[in-house]
């Protein structure tokens, strides 16, 4: 079985009918960004609200994210009855790729956005630049993340996990 299809066989729902490469990839990309934007915004927030110097509030964001996307990632593996230290491999393997690409897109177009990083969190700049950068961050992922998927890497693993019989 070709890597294509056998995602097609792993990614199935709950209907009979296979899951696009393309939208699996879109949904494994949305879900990482998901987790990178709550600890994107949770850091750059908390670095903003408090004074951080740039460097210190991006570490803090990338941290964060990092932590969120692998988090997001776990639960429901860990739900699905997988031990922890499997669910930390797995995270680990799945998204770290995605979150990578996520967060040095999103904090190189923050610091390139002038006054971007200066900006107050009562202002669109801010919010703006957060969104737009977060928003080009899920785009460039998404290719990388569909060409892991296809090749049996990056969230293709995690869907070993989810549903009946190991999917």
């Amino acid at each position: 079985m070709n890597e294509h299809a056998h995602m097609h066989a792993h990614a199935r729902g709950r209907n009979t009918q296979p899951v696009s490469l393309n939208r699996l990839a879109f949904s494994a990309t949305l879900h990482c960004l998901t987790g990178c934007a709550i600890g994107e915004v949770l850091g750059m927030v908390i670095g903003t609200a408090t004074g951080l110097d740039n460097a210190s509030t991006i570490a803090l964001a990338v941290v964060l994210a990092f932590f969120f996307g692998y988090l997001l990632t776990m639960l429901p593996l860990l739900r699905a009855g997988l031990p922890f230290p499997q669910a930390v491999r797995t995270a680990l393997a799945a998204d770290t790729v995605s979150i990578a690409i996520m967060e040095v897109v999103d904090n190189l177009v923050m610091l390139v956005i002038p006054g971007a990083m200066d900006a107050g969190l009562d202002t669109a700049l801010f919010w703006g630049s957060l969104a737009g950068a977060l928003a080009l961050a899920g785009v460039l992922a998404w290719p990388v993340n569909r060409w892991l998927i296809a090749r049996g890497r990056g969230h293709a693993i995690v869907h070993q996990h989810h549903g009946p019989g190991g999917r």
